[in-house]
């Protein structure tokens, strides 16, 4: 009979893309496993989800985190809807595992499944723990990290795997540093208004001869576009980046923000990165995230709050013109890639190698 594995992700490309790398892997190794998603009806699990193939059951979950005193209390009161709700999904589809991937979105669905004896894991792709994943730590059957510092903190349940990312980041290779030298910016598939203005601010800085790609988000796009021109750039400015292994590739360096993802598809492409984590996230992991690959000697973090186009530019500056530079934050770089880690996950969730 057939195996059915229950993955809980959603909300944001950070926890469903490391989900659909790991349903990948587990459909690869056997055909006949039905693999499903549990989300909500307001994250992007609606959309990429079905685009990769999966089901996707919705549950009534509300985020009960960092979302203010208001929406923490509207999460407390449908939270009993939405425990109810995942233990009816769970006991109709009987998985054989569920992976809980962080997020508001998979907890429910991840403690109900350990509670009833089902075998549970959860991923942790930050450096420092999430809310969801620490309230999930005594009840899962393992914890799947991604940094050192994560798996030190879960303990026995430890497993230093990775966080899993789309194979074809792993198959990249080191680009040859010739001039003229590319700038890869981005800041997620709606950008990040911080990013732009610094990115903005930094043209004049810059090296005349230096090919910049800017992924802006639609928002900002035009504006961002009519600066470089003012600047004299013959940037290319976008507002989606599609092609995003295409673009890591092409890239000398990359401008990003420190997202979980983001880190891992760096580390995984083996690419030199400036950092600037997002000040507001949750935890503050994107700063324990870019702190860790600093110490690493894989990229340089400049914090928000240091954050300008003279700081932002010579940091730019300082990585591309120091002699070796670009190569020996490469290296550093893919020692923390793990191009296995959905499999690594896929092992911990009892699925066999083929």
């Amino acid at each position: 009979m057939a195996r059915t594995i229950l993955i809980g992700a959603g909300g944001t490309g950070g926890h469903i893309f490391p989900g659909i790398a790991v349903a990948d892997e587990l459909v690869r190794r056997d055909a006949a496993t039905r693999v499903v998603f549990a989300g909500t009806p307001r994250g992007l699990e609606t959309r990429l989800v079905p685009k990769a193939g999966y089901a996707l059951e919705l549950l009534p979950i509300l985020p009960l985190n960092g979302v203010g005193m208001l929406r923490t209390l509207g999460g407390l009161l449908v939270l009993p809807w939405g425990l109810l709700k995942s233990a009816l999904v769970v006991l109709r589809l009987k998985p054989a595992a569920v992976l809980g991937i962080g997020g508001y979105a998979g907890g429910p669905i991840t403690l109900i499944a350990a509670l009833i004896g089902v075998r549970a894991v959860i991923l942790e792709p930050n450096a420092r723990p999430g809310f969801t994943n620490r309230v999930l730590r005594p009840f899962v059957d393992a914890a799947a990290c991604a940094y050192e510092e994560a798996r030190v903190s879960f303990g026995a349940k430890g497993v230093l795997t990775g966080n899993p990312v789309r194979g074809g980041f792993a198959a990249l290779h080191d680009k040859p540093h010739r001039p003229p030298l590319t700038l890869l910016a981005f800041g997620g598939s709606q950008g990040s208004r911080v990013l732009n203005r610094a990115v903005v601010e930094a043209l004049p800085y810059l090296p005349a001869d230096l090919r910049i790609v800017h992924q802006t988000g639609p928002a900002m796009r035009d504006e961002v576009a009519s600066a470089h021109e003012r600047a004299g750039r013959a940037s290319e400015v976008l507002p989606f980046l599609d092609d995003m292994e295409a673009r890591v590739a092409g890239a000398d360096l990359v401008v990003c923000r420190s997202g979980a993802t983001t880190c891992a598809e760096l580390t995984a492409a083996g690419k030199p990165s400036v950092l600037v984590p997002f000040a507001l996230s949750a935890d503050d992991h994107q700063r324990v995230n870019a702190a860790a690959m600093q110490a690493a000697g894989a990229a340089r973090m400049v914090e928000e709050r240091e954050l300008t186009g003279e700081s932002l530019a010579r940091a730019i500056v300082e990585t591309l013109e120091t002699p070796g530079r670009l190569e020996t934050m490469e290296a550093a770089s893919r020692t923390l890639g793990r191009p296995d880690a959905a499999a690594r996950v896929a092992d911990l969730l009892g699925a066999a190698r083929v």
